[in-house]
């Protein structure tokens, strides 16, 4: 073939020239010199030879785009547009070959000939397109190296041309434009590098290399900037787009990535999740630690040490917080929503589920750490957030006490409690309440529990008063119709029980919430709470045994009658129904269970001897005085039994109050009128509050004393040498004695 015989014709020639040249012994020590020679002909020669496929691969362009143009109209047109572009192509690149080889080559700095750097010339677009196709392939480490070669190229070319003449801005320009692709190279390399730093937590997790290669390319150009930088500073030149500072845009990249993934965690509003801000802090804590613990234990291994990644990337973060912590103060945010915030920014940020990680540790110190927000945004928080919950808890409690008193007309008996005790739900929905905000506090810090404690126990002590007043009205209600409400008794019962666990639930929650330095502080409030509490439960159990009363009023007013000395029931019914309204009571709590007792048993005695004042009945002889003293003094025993019935196991004495019934009939049974006196005399020495008009009135009772020896025995009284009772508390002082049918009765 004629390759063949080319390359035949080719070795013949080479043998003939090297045997001229070595034709005697001397020409040997003359090799190395005649094989540089033949080396500098033979670059020579490629040198053309590349110009020349240069040239044609331009020709064959030319011929393409006439080929293309050819397919459209006006002959004439596209033969001189091909012209002009193709001329206009070899010209610039003559023209760039004209400046180096009068110029560049003048000046010795190429080493090279001028047909290599023409190769240069001609070959740029070529170069340009290899590296786009590398730079699409990923395969960025190559594109880069090919960029800095071109880079360097155009460098020097303008470097000479400023140097031979600084002031010719069109060769400058022209050179600038040759290469104008190049920028556009930079660019899209640039672009690629920084989709790279973006994902850099994700990518040093799957492609490491990959990263790698990223920071030796902002290395080599950090290095060729100073040069570029010192090279300024001696000669005033600087080639076009340098400083490049790709170091510095990657920390900015990293940075405003860092803030986008904060920012982007909130994937909800409150209109559609009430546990919004939680949900997003959650989210922002896990990104958070994730990201550190990966750019601690991976991303620090693909950048030099200089670089100081990770203390970088955490102040990133650190900053990046503190910026959305600030925007999230600064919205109109609910009480809760205060609470989840300050809790995140001063205890969760800190915390081993954060920044105190211990894997983290000791290149993150939380005690280092600046706060994400200033105290005064953090006082500003804590502020609005007293005064929303100070508004809260005015409003539950308003509620709370509503709820109540639709119970309280309920047809149906309250709800008991483990131990059988009437209550209703108030005292546990409003302390649940209150251990819930301070629970809340207690997550922020002991000052904010503290102020939330003396709230929750200021608003009570209001809050009691109105309790009060509605139990006061609910009374009044009830005695305008006995029949409304149906379970008016119960629910009583349940508002005085109520009182009893309010008392136990504020020394609870005192405890539980309030240092031990700070108890003087709330003794007073506490013990006004306390007293309000008696107060309520303290009418409750009287307005209950007014409730006894009035039914038991139709049966006392048949005491010490004429019906009553002949034998009526009247005691029987009220022992049986004071001891069945005991059976409701019997759901009360003590103390004040005992409380009402003890107050029924002294009232049924002040309501019996009330009877005897009243003096319905006088009896004629001394066969009736001994028949209605047998019957008081059997009546008083049925109270003895019936009260000791009821207040089995408190500890309580009954012996005394019934003593006093007795006492009295023991002066009315008396048959010995002499004794009288003696027998008044002690009654009075033991109950030394009997008044002179009681005296007047048991003898009229008695019915054989006349208004003289009435006279001289009231006259005769020692009142002073009296002996009661240590224990005895007065009973006569609260009967009053009707005066105005004494002078019908001493007739």
């Amino acid at each position: 073939s004629t390759m063949e015989e080319t390359d035949r014709e080719a070795v013949a020639t080479a043998v003939q020239r090297v045997a001229g040249m070595l034709q005697r012994p001397d020409q040997l020590d003359k090799v190395e010199q005649y094989r540089r020679r033949e080396a500098r002909k033979k670059a020579s020669v490629e040198a053309r030879l590349k110009v020349q496929s240069l040239i044609n691969l331009s020709v064959r362009g030319y011929q393409v785009m006439s080929r293309t143009l050819n397919l459209t109209g006006n002959e004439e047109l596209r033969k001189n547009h091909l012209r002009i572009t193709f001329r206009e192509h070899l010209l610039t690149i003559f023209y760039y070959f004209k400046i180096i080889s009068c110029k560049l080559f003048q000046n010795n700095y190429y080493s090279s000939s001028p047909a290599c750097f023409l190769v240069l010339l001609l070959s740029f677009p070529e170069i340009v397109r290899e590296t786009q196709d590398l730079i699409e392939r990923g395969e960025l480490l190559q594109a880069h190296r090919k960029l800095m070669d071109l880079e360097c190229s155009r460098d020097n070319l303008m470097y000479e041309q400023y140097r031979m003449d600084s002031k010719n801005t069109h060769d400058m320009n022209l050179i600038h434009t040759y290469f104008g692709d190049m920028q556009k190279l930079s660019e899209e390399l640039a672009k690629q590098l920084w989709m790279v730093v973006q994902r850099s937590l994700v990518t040093v997790r799957r492609d490491p290399t990959l990263l790698v290669s990223v920071v030796r390319i902002i290395e080599r150009e950090e290095k060729i900037d100073r040069r570029m930088l010192d090279r300024k500073k001696q000669t005033g030149f600087i080639p076009p787009g340098r400083p490049k500072k790709w170091k510095e845009k990657m920390f900015n990249i990293l940075e405003r990535t860092v803030s986008i993934r904060i920012e982007g965690t909130q994937a909800d509003t409150r209109e559609s999740d009430k546990m919004w801000l939680v949900r997003h802090l959650e989210i922002i804590r896990k990104y958070v630690l994730d990201d550190l613990l990966v750019a601690k234990t991976l991303l620090d291994q693909c950048f030099p040490p200089h670089y100081d990644i990770f203390n970088k990337l955490l102040n990133m973060y650190h900053q990046a917080l503190s910026t959305r912590m600030q925007e999230l103060a600064a919205e109109d945010l609910e009480a809760n929503e205060i609470v989840s915030l300050l809790t995140w920014v001063l205890n969760t940020y800190k915390s081993t589920e954060m920044m105190g990680n211990s894997e983290l540790s000791p290149e993150v110190d939380v005690n280092s750490l600046n706060p994400l927000i200033s105290q005064n945004v953090v006082d500003q928080l804590l502020s609005k957030y007293m005064s929303t919950l100070t508004s809260n808890i005015i409003g539950w409690l308003r509620k709370a006490l509503e709820t109540d008193k639709k119970d309280w007309i309920k047809e149906t008996e309250p709800e008991a409690d483990q131990d059988g005790y009437y209550q209703t739900t108030l005292p546990a929905i409003v302390f649940q309440m209150f251990e819930q905000n301070l629970q809340v506090a207690a997550q922020i810090n002991e000052d904010l529990k503290t102020k939330v404690l003396l709230l929750c126990l200021q608003q009570m002590t209001s809050f009691l008063t109105r309790y009060k007043d509605e139990a006061q009205l609910y009374k009044e209600e009830h005695l305008k119709n006995r029949q409304y409400p149906q379970c008016y008794v119960q629910y009583m019962i349940a508002v005085i029980n109520n009182c009893q666990t309010l008392k136990e639930s504020i020394s609870s929650l005192k405890r539980k919430y309030l240092k031990i330095e700070m108890e003087d502080t709330l003794s007073s409030s506490h013990t006004s709470m306390d007293a309000t509490l008696d107060i309520i439960a303290k009418e409750g159990c009287s307005s209950l045994l007014d409730e006894v009363f009035m039914d038991l009023e139709p049966h006392l007013n048949e005491l010490m009658t004429k019906k009553w000395l002949m034998g009526s029931n009247a005691v029987g019914t009220i022992c049986v129904t004071v001891e069945d309204y005991f059976n409701d009571f019997a759901k009360i709590k003590k103390p004040y269970k005992k409380t009402m007792t003890v107050e029924a048993h002294r009232r049924v005695v002040v309501e019996y001897i009330r009877a005897i004042m009243l003096k319905r009945i006088s009896f004629k002889n001394a066969e009736e005085r001994k028949e209605g003293a047998e019957r008081m003094i059997k009546e008083a025993e049925q109270f003895r039994f019936l009260f000791k019935k009821l207040a089995a196991g408190s500890g309580e004495d009954t012996e005394g109050l019934c003593d006093i019934i007795e006492a009295i009939a023991e002066v009315i049974k008396l048959t010995d009128p002499s004794l009288l006196y003696l027998e008044v005399s002690m009654l009075v020495s033991k109950y030394p509050d009997i008044r002179d008009d009681h005296i007047a009135a048991l003898l009229t009772v008695r019915g054989d004393a006349s208004r003289d020896m009435k006279q001289t025995i009231i006259e005769t009284l020692d009142k002073g040498s009296s002996q009661p009772n240590p224990n005895y508390v007065p009973i006569f002082k609260e009967i009053t004695v009707p005066t105005l049918t004494v002078p019908k009765l001493l007739k």
